[in-house]
C-alpha cells in the first residue's frame, strides 16, 4: 500500500509552506509549548471528544482521551483534542435527536476548518455515535471511532438491573402500588453504577455495535465495559491506528459501501437492536451515497435470527455479552450472512477481523439452532395509517398484541397524554389502541422518545403490562412493548395519523406487516379537507433551520442539504 509523504499531509498546507500564514501557524504552535520536532511532518490527529459533566455516559472520556493521545504519540503523530457538543440522552431536552444533525455539522466543520489529517471520534451515548460518523463521512478524512463503552451491570437486592429497561418496569410497578419509596430509592442508587452508556442493547450499544460492524472501530471495541482496563488499551490502540490510517489515506469512503451498510442492518437484527438504528443507519448511508431504505430492514428481518439474548428483548446485559465473546463472536455465528471481504479501519477485511473469534457462553450468544427469535427483532409496517412506513420491535412485545384490532384513544402531544391518561372518565381498556400524534420530526419537535406511551394506572393495577401503542415518535432502545413507532408521514405534515379520532378501529398485523386505519376513504377525505397544519414553534435560531430542512423518519431525519460527501471547498490557508 502506497503511503503519503509528509508533504502530502493536509496539515502541511498550514505548517509547511513558505508563507506568512504558515509562519504564524508555526509560531502559535510554539505558543502551545511544542517544538518543531514534536509536530512538523507528523500527522495531526484530531481527537473529537464529547465529554461533558452533564453526560454520565461520557464522564470518563476526558481521561480516556489521554490514552488515545498516548497511542498517537507512540505511532509518531501529533494529537490535538477538540471538544465537540455532548448529546446527553439523560439530561438534554426536548430530545437529543433535535441536535444530532447539529453535532454532525460541527464534526464536519471542525475537521474541515483545522489542520487535521485524521480523526479519532469519541462517543457512545445514543445520538453521538451516528452524529460523529455522519460528520466524518461527509468530511471524508481518515477516522476511527472509540466507543465510550457500557457501564457495569446495575444491582439491587441481589437482582441485576438493566438501565432503562428495569427503570420502566419498576416505575410501572410503583404506579400500580406494588413497590414503596424505599424500593424505588434503592433502584435509583443501583441502576447506574459507573461511567458508560446503558448496558442493555439499547440505542447506545446498538449504534456502537453498528460502528464496529461497519468497520469503523477496532474489532471487539463496542462491548468493552467503560471501566475495564481493556478499554484504556483499546483507546491507545485506536490512537496508534489513526496515525497509520492517515499515512495510508484510509478514508470512510473506502470502507463504507453498500455491503458495509447491509452487514450493519444484519447485525442490528441479530442483536435485537434498537429501532432508532433504522433512522440513524438510513441517514449515515445517505451520507455515503448508499440507498438504504426501510425495505432493506424488513427483508433482512425475515432471514436473520436474533442470537443475542440481551435486554430489553432477552435476559442478559452487555458485560455478559463482552465476556461471552462480544460482537466478533456473534458475527462469526452469522458469517454466512455477511460480506467478509470488505475493508475495515484495521486495514484487514471483516473476515480477517473476526477470524478466530469464539463464543464462550451459548446462553448469551445463542446458536443458530436455538435463537432468541427465528427472525429479526424489527418489523416494518405499512398500510393506510403508515403509507411511508412504521417500525415495531415485535420481539419485545406481548405476542397476543401482534395481531390486534382495537378502538383508538387519541392524544395530541405529550402534554395532552400526561394530562388525560389517568382520567377515570376516559374509556380505555386493555384492548384500546393508544395513539400519540404531534411527536414526529417536526411536530415533537425533534421526534422525542415518547413512543412507549405509559399504561394508565388503573390498568397497571389490574396487571396489564402491555398495550398496542402507536405514534410518530421514537422510543428509547431500552424500552419494550407493542409500540408502533416512526409512523410516516408524521401527523404534523398531514399524515394519516392526523386524521385519527377516538373510537376509530385500528388493526395491527405484524406477520402481514400491516397497520390499518379501518375508516372509509370518504370519511378520511372529509377529515383531510378540514385539517389545518399546526404552526411551527420556532421563530428564530437553530430551530428555524431544523424546521425548514428536516426530513422524515423513512429518510433518516437528516437535513435535506446534508446528504452525500464533499460539496464544500477546502479552506484557503494562505
Amino acid at each position: 500500500m502506497q503511503r503519503l509523504t509528509p508533504e502530502q499531509l493536509r496539515s502541511h498546507r498550514w505548517y509547511g509552506t513558505e508563507s506568512l500564514r504558515s509562519f504564524s501557524h508555526r509560531a502559535r504552535t510554539r505558543q502551545l509549548g511544542l517544538s518543531a520536532e514534536e509536530h512538523l511532518g507528523r500527522p495531526v490527529i484530531g481527537i473529537l471528544n464529547t465529554w461533558s459533566e452533564l453526560n454520565p455516559c461520557h464522564i470518563h472520556l476526558r481521561e480516556r482521551a489521554q490514552d488515545v493521545k498516548r497511542g498517537v504519540w507512540q505511532a509518531g503523530g501529533y494529537p490535538v483534542e477538540l471538544p465537540v457538543m455532548s448529546l446527553s440522552e439523560t439530561f438534554q431536552k426536548p430530545t437529543t435527536m433535535l441536535y444530532r444533525n447539529l453535532l454532525a455539522m460541527e464534526t464536519e466543520e471542525t475537521l474541515r476548518s483545522y489542520p487535521v489529517d485524521g480523526a479519532v471520534l469519541m462517543g457512545g451515548c445514543d445520538k453521538t455515535t451516528p452524529a460523529l460518523l455522519m460528520g466524518a463521512i461527509s468530511m471524508d478524512l481518515p477516522a476511527i471511532f472509540v466507543p465510550a463503552g457500557p457501564m457495569i451491570p446495575g444491582a439491587f437486592r441481589g437482582e441485576v438491573l438493566g438501565s432503562g429497561s428495569d427503570m420502566w418496569r419498576y416505575w410501572a410497578d410503583k404506579q400500580a402500588g406494588l413497590v414503596d419509596e424505599a424500593t424505588m430509592s434503592g433502584v435509583e442508587e443501583g441502576i447506574a453504577r459507573s461511567p458508560g452508556h446503558c448496558m442493555t442493547m439499547g440505542t447506545a450499544s446498538t449504534m456502537t455495535s453498528v460502528a464496529e460492524v461497519l468497520g469503523m472501530t477496532l474489532p471487539g471495541a463496542a462491548s468493552i465495559p467503560a471501566v475495564a482496563s481493556a478499554h484504556n488499551r483499546m483507546a491507545a490502540a485506536s490512537g496508534r491506528r489513526a496515525v497509520d490510517m492517515t499515512w495510508e489515506d484510509l478514508r470512510p469512503s473506502r470502507i463504507l459501501n453498500a455491503e458495509a451498510y447491509a452487514d450493519a442492518v444484519t447485525a442490528v437484527l441479530a442483536l435485537g437492536g434498537s429501532t432508532n438504528a433504522v433512522i440513524h443507519l438510513i441517514a449515515m448511508a445517505r451520507r455515503s451515497g448508499v440507498d438504504l431504505t426501510l425495505d432493506h430492514f424488513d427483508a433482512a428481518s425475515r432471514r436473520v435470527p436474533v442470537l443475542a439474548d440481551l435486554r430489553p428483548s432477552g435476559a442478559y446485559v452487555m458485560e455478559d455479552f463482552y465476556l461471552a465473546g462480544g460482537l466478533p463472536a456473534l458475527l462469526r455465528r452469522i458469517s454466512d450472512l455477511l460480506h467478509l471481504n470488505r475493508p475495515t479501519v484495521t486495514g484487514r477485511s471483516l473476515g480477517e477481523a473476526i477470524e478466530g473469534a469464539e463464543v464462550y457462553e451459548d446462553k448469551v450468544i445463542r446458536t443458530r439452532d436455538d435463537p432468541l427469535s427465528a427472525e429479526g427483532g424489527l418489523a416494518v409496517l405499512r398500510g393506510t395509517l403508515a403509507p411511508g412506513g412504521a417500525v415495531i420491535k415485535h420481539v419485545a412485545a406481548e405476542p397476543r398484541l401482534l395481531k390486534h384490532t382495537g378502538p383508538a384513544v387519541v392524544f395530541d402531544g405529550h402534554r395532552d397524554l400526561m394530562r388525560r391518561l389517568n382520567d377515570e372518565s376516559l374509556p380505555i381498556t386493555a384492548d384500546s389502541v393508544l395513539v400519540l400524534r404531534g411527536a414526529g420530526p417536526r411536530g415533537g419537535p425533534g421526534m422525542p422518545e415518547h413512543g412507549m406511551l405509559p399504561i394508565p394506572n388503573r390498568l397497571l393495577k389490574m396487571g396489564v403490562r402491555d398495550m398496542l401503542r402507536i405514534s410518530d415518535a421514537r422510543m428509547s432502545g431500552t424500552s419494550y412493548g407493542a409500540c408502533v413507532l416512526h409512523v410516516t408521514p408524521e401527523s404534523h405534515i398531514g399524515g394519516p395519523l392526523a386524521l385519527v379520532r377516538d373510537g376509530d378501529p385500528i388493526t395491527l398485523d405484524v406477520e402481514a406487516r400491516r397497520l390499518s386505519l379501518e375508516v372509509p376513504e370518504e370519511e378520511l377525505a372529509r377529515r383531510r379537507a378540514a385539517w389545518r397544519a399546526p404552526e411551527t414553534v420556532f421563530r428564530r435560531g437553530y430551530g428555524t433551520l431544523y424546521d425548514a430542512h428536516i426530513l422524515q423518519a423513512d429518510e433518516g431525519c437528516d437535513f435535506d442539504f446534508l446528504a452525500g460527501a464533499g460539496g464544500a471547498p477546502e479552506p484557503d490557508t494562505e
